[in-house]
Parts: structure tokens; C-alpha cells; sequence
């Protein structure tokens, strides 16, 4: 028995002609030496399905029910970890570590894991046993050894890594302004053996904490380009001097601008920035774009001096001279949103302060607190707590304890508030003043990224590793995850809440303001087409979704790899970076 499948065309008295398919359930046999048909049913009236399955089940294939038909053994998140090692295919990331291998192909597992699901090295090892990562970079069950060994051959290719990137970003061709930027952050250490370890100012407000420091050194934009891991109690200053030795010694770069807050660029720095250890100057000198520090913003300002001749009235860039900085341009700006929030901001820490004070005088002027001693132990308890105690005047006697506000000196400081003045050698020429502020303005950057590597996508802190090339290590990982992280941020703006098209500010000194289309992302929360925009995090957390599936047909022993069908937000994030969603990462 067989289905006949005859097809028929109909032309009605109109001319219409309609095509059709009659199926017919039909016996053939012989009857002497002759082929008959004998119809057995009309089966024209049954669903398409039906008639499929009959046709089936006649030529022998085995039918069951469609929950029955296949079985997925395994499911696997795919979309994330394919997407991060997309892009550092992209940006020739597995080159830029090194030559192939296995160390290699560790390392890039412990940057591309930074970016997807950044956790410790020991929840990163079992992790790679449940996403394809683990499986396709032949990095599934590795040991702690492993990795430790990846770490060390990767913190002897640090210098050959960063070199790379400076000539991508930092070299002529690449930065025309030869401009680069340069920032310290600090971040706690767990345990007390790392030679590294000790404690200084903490970023993190982490007192009394041992720490490490890490100066992060980026192209005009803000992409990571090198980092140093420094002792946890070294000033901004040195870490500013090894920073210009890499970029001359190790770069190769010569009359670069360096770009630093005012506690980076000293005038002592300043000095040696371009002497030789012999004292004679060198033959390629170095620009600089720094800030003055108060003292020296209040001696411009003091009676008739040029800072307060010059921003008067509605004036809020000025470029003046002083004899004090000669051969310098000073750059003088004014923000009032600046000074109302400092304003404000002093006057609710005051109040915070008196606040504090005032159940210590309640107690004095009652008598159960008396003598100096104790009264002033009490007093300096919460003085300090908001670093406001230069600005209040305090009596102690045995019996008396009197708080008052020294109003001239909140006066002089308020005097300051949002000015700031930028000072630089470099000629009008090569940059007028409010390039001059934008460059120094873009050390956001440099602070966006160390959000993004302490805490906001990559996770730093704390660290966990004892020896110091493992930290330096573990830095250098989270940098190149930064180094990605900022890539993929840029590309896929416009599915998240990221501004793709931040308008350029006419005034450099007025804060910087987020484009229409960008407050209308925030408000409206979802895209044209219905889909909800999403934090860069979130939408890793989405691509998690994407998974590998092993499939096995019912009736089969040999399973087979299919990707679950990934949403339009999905495949247009593999879009914008320029790539087919793969089924395997190589």
C-alpha cells in the first residue's frame, strides 16, 4: 500500500483556473504480468499532517508522539561567552596575548570569564564547566595550577601586550594630539603576605585596610592602553614618573601630552619631567595638563589678582598669566552649578557636625560631662567625621565646652568654590583654552573605567593573590577585560541605556548634558519595537540565555548541537558586532 498524491488543475467558465492535489490510499499488486491499482480510500479530506504520517507510517518509518521525538541531553548558556569572544576575535585579542597554546588559551578564558561572569579564579574553574567557553577552548577541567601557570606567562607578556596597544592608540597615526591620560585608584587586599600590600589612601573607603595601588594609562577616550600595580602607600606623583619611563623607555613615544589631576602633576614632576638623570634636558620634550591646587587658586585671587579680574560677571573661562608659573598658560574657569552643589554640600556637613556636637554641650551645660579631658575626648570623637572641624572654633574649660562656625574662614573657602584653574606649557597654537578644559575634563574617562573595573562589570576587588606577580597579573586581566568591556559598551549602545550620540558642549566649562534620544530611552524604557533597553550587564545576563542544546533524534545514539532560536535583541547584538552568532567559538 502507498499514497498517491495526483495533481489536478480546474478551469471554470470564467476562465479561472485553480490547481489542487487529490491523495488516494491505493493497493498496487500484479495480476498476471500486469501492474493494477486498487483505491482503498479518498484521503483529500484529511489534514495535510495526517496524510503525512499514513505516507510514513506505510514506508516504515517508526512514528512517536512529538514530546518523544528528541531528547536534549544538554543545554548550555552560549550566547554571552560567544558574543565577549567574538568581539575579542575581533579586536585580535588571542594574537595580542601571545603565541597558541595552552597558556594562551587559558588567559583568554580568564579575560573573556572578567567580562561575562567576573567571580574568583576557583568559581571561575567550575563556572567554564557550565557555559561552552569551558568546552571550546579546550579549557574544561583545568586545575588551580593551570591557571596559576597561565597567570605567570601572562605577566611576562605585560610588556609586549601594552606595547601593542600603544601603537594602536597612542602612536601618531593613531592619537594625532599624542595626548594620553593617566589616573591612580587603590583597591583592599585580602591577608597580610603580598609583598605589594600596605596601607595608604584608600579610594574604596576601606581605612586602615592594606591595599595595593594601579595607575591606569588610556588613549584620549578613555581606552585602557597599559596599567601599573604599585605598593599600597605610593603618591600619585611617582606613580606619574614610572608611567612617563614606560611611555618613553617601553613605548617608544616621544613629546606626548600627559593629562593628570593636580595631586599627579607637581610642580616637583613638572621639573623633572623632561631633564635627563645627568640634569640636562632632553631632546623630546613632554606636554602636560594638570590643576592648581587651592593655596595657589586663592594667591591668584587674593586683591587685585588676576583670576579675580578676569572672571567677573558673567565670564566663565579666562586665560591669565602669573609670574609665579612662568612660561605657562593658566586657564581659569568658573562653574556656578559647581559652586551652588559645593555650597550646599559644606552647609549640610556643617549641620551634620553641630548635630553631633550638640548632645556633648546638652551634657556639659547639664554637668554629667565635666573636666577638659574628658570633654575634649567626646568633642574629638565626632569633629572629624565630616572633615569639618577646621571650620568651627571650640572653648573647653573643666565646666564649659563653646562651638561656634569661624565664618571668615567658611567665607575664604567659599570664595573658591567652583573656580579651578588648568595650567600647561602647551602653545595656543597647538591647543586654544577650551581645548585645554575639555582635555583635562576627559580624565572622566579614566574614572568611568575604573568604575567599570572595581566594580560596575569586572569586579577587582578585593584581591585574594598572595604573590606579587599573581596580582599584577590579576590586574592585567582585569585591564584587558576593561579593554574589551569599553568596545563592547560602544557597540552595543543602542541596546542599552548608553548615550550613542552625546551632543558636543558649545561651553567646555558647563556640565555635560545627555542627548534627546538618550533621556528618551530612560523614559520611555523600551525601543520601537517593544523591546526593553537594558544595562550592560543585564544584556550579558540576556545573551546567557542563547544556549547550545545536544540533541538527540529518537531512534539515534549520535546527538546533535543546535543553538536555541535567539530573540531580536540577541541576534541584533551579535549584529552590532559585526558577526553571525556561531555554534562553536572555534
Amino acid at each position: 500500500m502507498h499514497v498517491a498524491r495526483i495533481r489536478g488543475r480546474h478551469v471554470d467558465r470564467q476562465g479561472r483556473r485553480r490547481d489542487y492535489e487529490s491523495r488516494y490510499l491505493r493497493r498496487t499488486y500484479r495480476d498476471g504480468g500486469k501492474v493494477r491499482h486498487e483505491t482503498l480510500a479518498n484521503l483529500s479530506g484529511l489534514p495535510e499532517q495526517a496524510v503525512d504520517a499514513i505516507e510514513a507510517a506505510l514506508k516504515g518509518t517508526p512514528l512517536v508522539p512529538a514530546g518523544q521525538a528528541v531528547t536534549i541531553t544538554t543545554s548550555t548558556p552560549h550566547g554571552h561567552v560567544a558574543a565577549v569572544h567574538a568581539m575579542a576575535a575581533r579586536l585580535g585579542l588571542p594574537a595580542l596575548l601571545g603565541p597558541p597554546g595552552r597558556p594562551r588559551d587559558l588567559a583568554l578564558a580568564l579575560i573573556i570569564s572578567r567580562v561575562a561572569a567576573p567571580a574568583s579564579k576557583l568559581s571561575t574553574l567550575a563556572w567554564w564547566d557550565d557555559v561552552t567557553l569551558g568546552a571550546d577552548l579546550g579549557v574544561t577541567g583545568a586545575s588551580t595550577d593551570d591557571i596559576y601557570a597561565a597567570m605567570d606567562w601572562l605577566d611576562g607578556r605585560q610588556d609586549a601586550i601594552e606595547a601593542e596597544l600603544a601603537r594602536r592608540h597612542l602612536a601618531p597615526e593613531a592619537n594625532p594630539s599624542k595626548m594620553a591620560l593617566f589616573d591612580l585608584s587603590s583597591s583592599w587586599l585580602e591577608g597580610t603576605r603580598c609583598p605589594l600590600a600596605a596601607r595608604g589612601y584608600s579610594r574604596d573607603g576601606k581605612k586602615g585596610r592594606l591595599q595595593i595601588e594601579y595607575g591606569l594609562l588610556t588613549d584620549p577616550a578613555g581606552r585602557p592602553v597599559a596599567v601599573r600595580v604599585l605598593p599600597g602607600n605610593t603618591g600619585d606623583p611617582a606613580a606619574f614618573t614610572q608611567i612617563v619611563t614606560v611611555l618613553r623607555d617601553k613605548f617608544g613615544l616621544a613629546q606626548m601630552v600627559m593629562v593628570g589631576d593636580r595631586g599627579m602633576i607637581t610642580s616637583a614632576r613638572i621639573a623633572a619631567l623632561n631633564q635627563r638623570e645627568d640634569g640636562t634636558a632632553r631632546p623630546d620634550p613632554y606636554g602636560w595638563i594638570t590643576a592648581l591646587r587651592a593655596p595657589a587658586i586663592k594667591k591668584l585671587m587674593a586683591e587685585d589678582g588676576p583670576l579675580q579680574l578676569s572672571l567677573s560677571g558673567e565670564q566663565d573661562l579666562a586665560e591669565i598669566t602669573s609670574p609665579d608659573f612662568p612660561g605657562e598658560r593658566l586657564v581659569a574657569c568658573r562653574n556656578p552649578h559647581l559652586a551652588a552643589d559645593r555650597a550646599r554640600k559644606r552647609e549640610d556637613l556643617l549641620q551634620a557636625t553641630e548635630k553631633l556636637l550638640a548632645p556633648i554641650l546638652a551634657r556639659v551645660q547639664a554637668g554629667r560631662l565635666a573636666g577638659a579631658g574628658p570633654i575634649g575626648v567626646e568633642v574629638g570623637k565626632v569633629i572629624s567625621k565630616y572633615k569639618t572641624g577646621k571650620h568651627f572654633a571650640i572653648t573647653i574649660t573643666d565646666t564649659r565646652l563653646a562651638i561656634e562656625r569661624r565664618q571668615d574662614q567658611i567665607h575664604d573657602e567659599a570664595a573658591l568654590d567652583g573656580f579651578y584653574v588648568l595650567r600647561t606649557p602647551l602653545p595656543a597654537s597647538q591647543l586654544d583654552a577650551p581645548a585645554v578644559v575639555t582635555a583635562y575634563k576627559n580624565l572622566k574617562y579614566v574614572e568611568r573605567d575604573f568604575r567599570s573595573i572595581k566594580a560596575d562589570d569586572l569586579d577587582l576587588r578585593p584581591v585574594f593573590h598572595r604573590l606579587e606577580e599573581r596580582v599584577k597579573a590579576h590586574v592585567l586581566i582585569c585591564m584587558l577585560a576593561c579593554y574589551l568591556t569599553w568596545h563592547l559598551r560602544k557597540a552595543w549602545a543602542p541596546l542599552t541605556f548608553t548615550d550613542e550620540n552625546p551632543p558636543a558642549p558649545q561651553n567646555p566649562v558647563a556640565p555635560a548634558r545627555r542627548s534627546a534620544a538618550a533621556q528618551a530611552k530612560a523614559s520611555r524604557q523600551r525601543d520601537t519595537a517593544g523591546r526593553p533597553y537594558r544595562s550592560f550587564r543585564g544584556l550579558i545576563e540576556h545573551l546567557a540565555t542563547l544556549a547550545r542544546n545536544q540533541v538527540r533524534f529518537t531512534g539515534t545514539a549520535v546527538t546533535v548541537p543546535i543553538l536555541t532560536e535567539p530573540t531580536s535583541a540577541q541576534q541584533e547584538a551579535f549584529d552590532l558586532i559585526g558577526t553571525p552568532i556561531p555554534l562553536t567559538l572555534k
